[in-house]
């Protein structure tokens, strides 16, 4: 059972969310990576769910247009209801039109059950004088209370200035969803190339403003400020996830606030092959702390589908282990000490709480090990970071990806393994998704570097 979804002759990007009716609709970006067969061009298809387990395929919602359409690509957008009537505004894109044309603009779609779709061929947005004509995308529809009024916040830039740090969130503003006028922009940093699908949602007395960037690294940021008009404020770790979880959108149920990305795909399917765009869908649940900021858990839906106990096989590689029952510890200094737990399954759940001992480099988990400990990949936890690596790495490589990390006295882990994605979680605060592709199968256990720990707790689950 492949755990996190991915299409089966393609891949996934862009994820819209959309609660309607004790479901998400979940509509994405489908790229075939395939234009012999397929043509060029990206449609939207749709996903429906009540658990992010199980998924119902609606198929394709939107289709691309011909190859002299505007929509050609049909990239992001937003979907909402008004009076019985379901709305998507989204971007329609065509590089072919080589100048002609601008690039992109916004269109819109109506709908009167979610799922068959009309195009409004009549509505065309593009970008007014004072942005990039072809810089024109992503739009997210919002209700402003104070305003009466709807807002539309777009990814855009400003024709001057240093070329990486043109990007702005643009503002549209409508009565009737029919003329809108363009005003100042939302949020103008002058940090980013652009800001990529802008998300807006508010939680108490904090709104928060999310958004994707590419130019200093892929990420998904987000923003908070007391009011709609700012000042929107970095909070210290201003990501929800890796570099390996991009494009996120969120969605509510009015009690619980969900964020949805996806996990890039790698070129020749090598641990150090370039990411790729599109890939499988990663859900978190987004939880606000007392000072306003957001961390991310696993949805709960997700772990309770992981409901069959495997017995743990330890096993000393390296050092002096004690060992119990759902606990082991290192007793080892000075050295590297390995325990493996073993095997691995392909898709499963991993829960342990780990305390390293004052002075102690790092420890962690590693996964898919061959007998001989020679190829693994490994989590580690650090200082104030938590690293996932592979090991051996090549030459002079840096290893694969990093997350901040205030290490406490105790740090718990939940892992999720699907086939080649990994999704951690630790302390219900932070997530680092990342990819496995060069050791498909192997053991998994315990490892700490010049020091000392303790793993607790330590839980191994499948869906069988």
């Amino acid at each position: 059972m492949s755990f996190l979804f991915k299409p089966d002759d393609g891949v996934a990007a862009d994820f819209i969310p959309f609660y309607w009716n004790g479901r998400y609709h979940l509509f994405y970006l489908k790229d075939y990576r395939d234009e012999a067969t397929h043509g060029k061009g990206t449609p939207w298809f749709h996903l429906v769910t009540d658990d992010f387990v199980n998924f119902e395929d609606w198929g394709e919602a939107l289709p691309r247009g011909a190859e002299d359409s505007q929509d050609l690509w049909v990239f992001t957008g937003s979907a909402f209801e008004k009076d019985g009537t379901f709305y998507i505004f989204y971007t329609g894109h065509n590089w072919l039109f080589n100048g002609k044309k601008p690039v992109q603009a916004v269109m819109r779609a109506t709908s009167s059950d979610l799922r068959t779709w009309t195009k409004d061929e009549s509505f065309l947005f593009f970008a007014p004088e004072g942005y990039e004509p072809d810089d024109w995308r992503d739009p997210f529809i919002y209700w402003n209370d104070d305003t009466h009024e709807y807002g539309m916040l777009l990814a855009a830039r400003k024709p001057s200035g240093p070329s990486r740090n043109r990007g702005c969130v643009a503002l549209a503003t409508s009565k009737d969803l029919n003329t809108w006028e363009v005003r100042e922009p939302f949020w103008s940093p002058d940090l980013y190339f652009t800001h990529e699908c802008p998300d807006l949602f508010r939680i108490g007395d904090w709104w928060y403003l999310v958004y994707s960037t590419f130019s200093e690294r892929s990420v998904t940021h987000y923003r908070m400020s007391r009011s709609l008009n700012g000042p929107w404020v970095a909070p210290p770790n201003d990501t929800f996830d890796s570099r390996a979880f991009y494009a996120a959108k969120t969605a509510s149920d009015g009690e619980k606030r969900y964020i949805f990305g996806w996990l890039p795909t790698r070129v020749g399917e090598k641990d150090d092959g370039n990411w790729q765009w599109g890939g499988d869908l990663v859900t978190h649940e987004i939880l606000q702390q007392s000072d306003g900021t957001l961390n991310v858990r696993p949805p709960e839906t997700v772990l309770a589908a992981f409901s069959n106990s495997l017995l743990l096989a330890p096993r000393k590689i390296l050092g002096d282990w004690k060992t119990g029952e759902n606990k082991f510890s290192s007793t080892s200094v000075s050295r590297f000490s390995a325990l493996s737990l073993g095997e691995l399954p392909q898709t499963c759940l991993i829960e342990a709480e780990i305390s390293l001992s004052p002075g102690t480099v790092n420890a962690g988990l590693f996964f898919r090990a061959d007998a001989t400990l020679d190829h693994y990949y490994q989590l580690r936890i650090e200082n104030h970071r938590i690293v996932f690596d592979r090991w051996p790495r090549p030459g002079d490589q840096p290893f694969i990806l990093e997350r901040p990390l205030e290490v406490g006295d105790t740090v718990r882990l939940k892992v999720i393994v699907d086939e080649t994605c990994i999704v951690a979680y630790v302390n219900d605060q932070i997530a680092l998704s990342c990819r496995m592709y060069e050791h498909r199968a192997g053991e998994w256990g315990t490892f700490v570097t010049e020091g000392a720990a303790l793993f607790a707790n330590i839980i191994l689950r499948d869906t069988k």
